[in-house]
């Protein structure tokens, strides 16, 4: 497919998402729930479990509650499942192995900055040493099973994995019982548990200093030095606030995506969030699932986190618009900057929601409407979905492989 050419209509449209893991993706169905992440032996390990609220019903269904549910539980769950990637794909390995070889060069050099020690008479020591066995003479040793005997006894000593060769990718893929979602699943740590909650806590405490509070104390400071930000109609300064916080919010948004694109590790996962794409693509195309065929695919999906988080800020640009009118009609006074920032937070649910009503619109039609609100979301994707490697693209199709119903379900 030519860069110039118009994409072609997708033949379905379907439910499923997914979301770039470390070295792998997990992908989300209307039933089932899989990921995939390749391990440091570049076998496929291959989770899977029934997806999370899909019997939810009643009032979490109702429109803008089930954006402000699904954001929060996709969040959480998210979460889970990046740090379930990172202990697949051996990063815990790999950080004690870097802190072991760092203590290791600190002892070397601790080793040759001390003063060499006194001479000793040695005759008496050496003579005692070759009094003492080696460890070959001193006992005998079992023999060590043969290769292939030593690989069944590990094999054996795994009864919960599944080994296998795709067909599709040809990759060995090792399916394992899914201690992210499955009910036989490992009990997490305390210490990784409060991890958890302080990481996150601190992950929504910058969210709302980085796009709520510094974008409206910078108004409030930038207002003071150039009066033009701040005429006398009530209106007019809540229209000039509103988009001047606005471009702000969306400023730092695209800064941090660009700074953080820089950095390797980053840069694979986006990598992933581009084969996750293409694989979605591909299966709305109604093709083969196969590498060849992802990769045509294009890498800019509507339906994407990245353009869910550009919508929520125009949302709420949208909305912040009408706080200053609002409050000034009930109370006779614009609010103060504490107080404006405070109800932009009780806001946020709606903001949500609203984001999430037209996230979901955009991924189900395809029309003038949903591709000028995509349109902000699709060009930041430049930044945060990338042209994967035919392996990345193997880790998607397994795991989407795995979440397909069997009834049609997840089609729109």
């Amino acid at each position: 497919m030519s860069k110039n050419s118009k994409p072609e209509a997708c033949v379905k449209k379907t439910s499923i998402g997914g979301q770039a893991l470390i070295e792998g993706i997990m992908m989300r169905g209307p039933k089932k729930t899989a990921m995939a992440v390749r391990n440091p032996q570049g076998e496929i390990v291959l989770e899977e479990w029934e997806t999370r609220g899909a019997s939810r019903s009643g009032f979490v269904k109702l429109p803008i509650i089930r954006g402000v549910v699904g954001f929060i539980d996709s969040m959480v769950f998210g979460y889970k499942c990046l740090m379930r990637s990172a202990e697949i794909a051996g990063l815990e390995e790999l950080e004690a192995a870097e802190k072991a070889e760092k203590e290791k060069k600190r002892q070397k050099n601790a080793a040759e900055e001390a003063p060499a020690p006194a001479e000793a008479p040695t005759e008496e020591v050496t003579a005692k040493a070759e009094d003492i066995p080696t460890v070959a003479e001193s006992a005998p040793v079992a023999e060590a099973p043969a290769t292939a005997e030593a690989e069944d006894a590990a094999a054996d000593s795994l009864p919960e994995e599944n080994e296998e060769i795709s067909e599709v990718t040809h990759s060995r893929i090792v399916r394992s019982n899914a201690p992210s979602g499955g009910k036989e699943k490992k009990k997490s740590s305390p210490l990784m548990n409060v991890l958890m909650v302080i990481s996150t806590v601190l992950g929504v405490a910058l969210s709302v200093v980085l796009f709520i509070m510094i974008p409206s104390f910078l108004y409030e400071g930038c207002a003071k030095l150039i009066p033009a930000l701040k005429p006398p109609s009530p209106a007019l300064t809540s229209l000039i606030k509103s988009v001047f916080e606005g471009v702000l919010k969306i400023a730092i948004l695209v800064g941090y995506m660009a700074l953080v694109s820089l950095m390797k590790d980053i840069r694979r996962t986006f990598q992933y969030h581009g084969a996750e794409h293409k694989t979605i693509f591909c299966y709305e195309h109604d093709c083969e699932l196969t590498v060849e065929n992802v990769r045509k695919q294009r890498r800019f999906h509507p339906r994407c986190g990245t353009s869910f988080l550009i919508l929520m800020l125009l949302v709420g640009m949208f909305i912040s618009f009408f706080i200053d009118p609002f409050f000034l009609a009930v109370t006779g006074h614009v609010p103060p900057t504490v107080i404006r920032v405070l109800i932009r937070l009780l806001l946020l649910p709606l903001v949500m929601g609203i984001g999430y009503e037209l996230i979901k619109f955009a991924g189900r039609h395809d029309n003038l409407f949903t591709r000028i609100i995509s349109a902000p979301g699709m060009w930041l994707q430049h930044i945060t979905v990338l042209e994967p490697t035919d392996d990345m693209i193997e880790c998607a199709i397994t795991a989407f492989r795995e979440v397909i119903p069997n009834d049609d379900s997840d089609r729109y």
